[in-house]
């Protein structure tokens, strides 16, 4: 190939690969103010009405830990369908619980169910062609997200990492977990990882409706809407809710954004458990300034057994700051954990597909439940110190102690943390 020839392609590819590490939106440049606690009528105000979407009364909520109690739940209501099924998820893999949603979703189908089924590229390259068959020969539709194609190449590093199933518009599911055997079980060994979904009734369920068909209409330009889809909605429990999203396509920096008000916003505690902790400036900087204010915070992350070694390496490699500022942070020790929580001054619960990193808050499309709520907050604050209970808190000491090579590949590491 003539040198003129290579030149071209090495540009095009390095520029393809720089749109792919890009939005192109301006990013969240300085701290959030602190202007009012979670406690204040102010900060719903924000979070409705600045963020949005708007907050919505009349909801009820179930925390499901571990896949014996999420999966039963969310295919018994794919089960229990008469009219639509609307799915989206990251990770689908070939595994037996692929396969049961697989022929759950099938059987709605053939029953006259109109089920619509939408899944990562990057995400679901592990699933089983069977499973896509057996779901489109009996009239499911079927899209990927973005998968690749000359046009849309610099597309390819934004990845749908939404997690959302709403049956006939009424039941909502939302939370951390993909269709893999790895989320079968209790959590019980390494082999089966520790995990939290949420159900969820009431009129909040029409907004997690309309994020799933946000990409739906992306992935397919074609727009789901009528009573099948978006019912009345009448009161089902007592709790306020959103249904929080963001999208390099669509205000990048708003779940980045939701966040740091969250946590700007506290001024008793925090409770952040997290599959992927590699916080950047400004986060790790809200919670050191949380801390000065007298704010207790916690965080559990996964130990030693993790599915991504890296992205705990660049985690480890961004504690310092914390842990002199006073912050407490815990490894959970028997499985991998892949809980996505947030909890503020046990008031605020916000739950979904978010990791506290670069790529959640500003690569990929995301989606999180915030639920204002203190009862709910105070159970799955429980939850949290359950969670605690079982994992190994890293002091200052330690961390500084650590050998030079681990903080070698740490420091390796956290310098590409933005892509992890």
């Amino acid at each position: 190939m003539p040198g003129f020839l290579i030149a071209a392609v090495l540009v095009l590819f390095v520029g393809i690969l720089a749109l792919n590490f890009t939005t192109g939106e301006k990013k969240i440049e300085q701290s959030v103010e602190r202007l009012y606690a979670a406690a204040d009528p102010a900060f719903a105000r924000a979070m409705g009405v600045l963020l949005g979407p708007a907050i919505l009364q009349g909801n009820r909520f179930e925390a499901l830990l571990n896949g014996d109690r999420i999966f039963p739940a969310m295919l018994a209501s794919i089960r229990d369908a008469k009219k639509t099924i609307t799915f989206e998820s990251y990770i689908y893999w070939s595994d037996a619980i692929g396969k049961e949603f697989a022929d759950a979703l099938a059987e709605r189908a053939r029953a006259g169910v109109k089920v619509h089924v939408l899944l990562d590229w990057v995400g679901s390259n592990k699933m089983d062609p069977t499973h896509l068959a057996t779901m489109e020969a009996a009239g499911v539709e079927v899209r990927k997200f973005h998968k690749p194609a000359w046009y849309s190449l610099a597309r390819m590093n934004n990845r749908t990492h939404r997690k959302v199933l709403v049956v006939d518009g009424k039941v909502g599911f939302t939370g951390g977990v993909g269709i893999a055997g790895l989320w079968t079980g209790d959590a019980q060994d390494p082999q089966h990882w520790r995990d939290t979904h949420f159900s969820a009734e009431g009129p909040v369920v029409a907004q997690m409706q309309a994020v799933f068909l946000d990409n739906w209409i992306k992935a397919t330009g074609a727009v789901l809407h009528g009573d099948n889809y978006f019912p009345e909605l009448p009161a089902a429990g007592n709790d306020a809710a959103q249904m929080f999203s963001s999208s390099p396509s669509g205000g990048s920096e708003s779940m980045h954004l939701m966040y740091l008000l969250a946590i700007t916003s506290a001024q008793h505690s925090i409770h952040l458990s997290s599959a992927y902790f590699v916080p950047d400036k400004l986060s790790t900087q809200a919670l050191a300034d949380a801390l000065k204010r007298g704010v207790k915070v916690q965080i559990i992350v996964p130990g030693e057994h993790t599915d991504a070694a890296i992205v705990r390496r660049a985690s480890r490699a961004r504690w310092g700051d914390l842990l002199a500022a006073g912050a407490e942070i815990h490894e959970y020790q028997p499985t991998m954990y892949h809980c996505k929580v947030l909890i503020i001054d046990s008031l605020m619960v916000s739950v979904g597909s978010t990791n506290f990193d670069t790529r959640s808050f500003r690569l990929n499309d995301e989606a999180n439940l915030n639920i204002y709520a203190a009862d709910f907050a105070r159970q799955q604050v429980d939850v949290f110190n359950a969670d605690l209970s079982r994992s190994r808190q890293i002091s200052l000491h330690e961390w500084q102690q650590r050998p030079l090579s681990e903080k070698f590949l740490e420091h390796a590491a956290s310098l590409i943390g933005a892509q992890l």
